[in-house]
């Protein structure tokens, strides 16, 4: 794929060791990138609003600001709230990347790294974002927005909404969810999704994927049980309306309640109530108990 849709982009880089900005800078530049550096977190908010960055590269570990909480600060911001971060760290437990992935990050790179690595998912990271975009062009045909329950995802708006009301989706999760809704009833394999949401080689871990389904679900609340996992494979988007999406059963109309079917329905529905009533009148008749227990 042509890496000319990234090209000119502007990356802004926070780390607290200049060695790591340098060198991360001059590989950037050399593809073409425009690049700020900051070794000062304290000034990655006041720097990204007058940089304008298309992607956002954080050190985690960093004294006073750290990088989860630019991160944060970010995504809290409707300015970078879709803008792809990256984080660049040394800290490498699986506990750690998921974390940092919670936290609102496209992608987690550990220390030491390899620098053609970094570029390569620098530009899968634009080139995903770009094409998620909503579309500019009037002459593109439109699409249809796709639906299921109280869940819809608009693409030509890139808006997601549940019951009406709009859900804050990464980029990357947008199309996530927007690949899972069109396959629809289309099991998924984890390694089909690295391929075809992050452009990643399948050799990558795959746990970022079932990280970012959790996060997902998460966000979609009452609508999360339309996304299977499927064990062992991958995940699918469910073609019916799950168990918990299914209306309850309407009661018996009061026309009907002496049916056949209506009155069975009680029967087998209230055994405790027909107990309690045997019960009360064994004990209004003694005799009647009596005999009951011979």
């Amino acid at each position: 794929m042509s890496d000319d849709i990234t090209k000119g982009r502007k990356i802004l880089i926070v780390d607290d060791e200049p060695d790591v900005t340098e060198l991360v800078a001059y590989n950037l530049k050399a593809k073409g990138f425009v690049v700020e550096s900051l070794n000062n977190p304290d000034a990655a908010i006041g720097q990204a609003h007058t940089f304008q960055p298309d992607l956002v590269i954080l050190d985690v570990m960093m004294p006073r600001l750290n990088g989860v909480q630019i991160c944060r600060m970010l995504r809290a911001d409707p300015v970078f709230k879709l803008t792809p971060i990256i984080f660049l760290t040394a800290r490498a437990e699986e506990n750690d990347r998921v974390r940092g992935l919670e936290n609102g990050a496209d992608d987690y790179i550990t220390k030491p790294f390899s620098t053609k690595e970094l570029v390569l998912r620098v530009q899968s990271l634009l080139r995903r974002a770009t094409l998620s975009s909503p579309p500019t062009s009037e002459a593109m045909p439109s699409t249809a927005p796709l639906r299921a329950g109280a869940l819809t995802l608009d693409v030509e708006r890139h808006v997601v909404s549940v019951n009406g009301l709009p859900v804050t989706l990464t980029a990357t999760e947008f199309k996530l969810l927007h690949l899972l809704m069109k396959r629809r009833g289309r099991v998924q394999t984890r390694e089909h999704l690295l391929i075809n949401v992050w452009e990643y080689e399948t050799e990558i871990e795959t746990r970022t994927v079932d990280t970012h389904v959790r996060r997902l679900r998460e966000k979609l609340g009452s609508e999360a049980a339309w996304i299977d996992t499927v064990r062992g494979i991958g995940y699918r988007f469910a073609e019916n309306a799950p168990a918990s999406q299914l209306p309850p059963l309407p009661p018996c109309p009061t026309s009907l309640s002496s049916s056949p079917l209506c009155s069975r329905s009680s029967a087998h529905s209230s055994p405790s109530r027909e107990s309690a009533t045997r019960r009360n009148n064994l004990r209004k008749s003694p005799e009647r108990a009596s005999k009951h227990r011979r």
